[in-house]
């Protein structure tokens, strides 16, 4: 992901927070807004897209790997 497109995911992950009445962000909200922000940025090959692989899947795959800081 390009500087640009992990600031803005941070502007989303900031504007998700406010909206649920938080000053802050949780892991939660960048979860929340990671799909959303990247999906137009996976390309899945042409072979995995006949066999039913969404760019969702692939980002809640790599979303699921991902442990959560304490």
């Amino acid at each position: 992901m390009s500087p640009r497109g992990t600031t803005w995911l941070l502007h989303a992950a900031k504007a998700w927070a406010w909206l649920s009445g938080r000053q802050y962000v949780t892991p939660d909200e960048v979860k929340a807004v990671a799909k959303p922000c990247l999906r137009h940025r996976v390309m899945v090959r042409p072979e995995l897209e006949l066999e039913g692989t969404t760019a969702d899947a692939v980002l809640d795959g790599l979303l699921a790997t991902v442990p959560t800081p304490r």
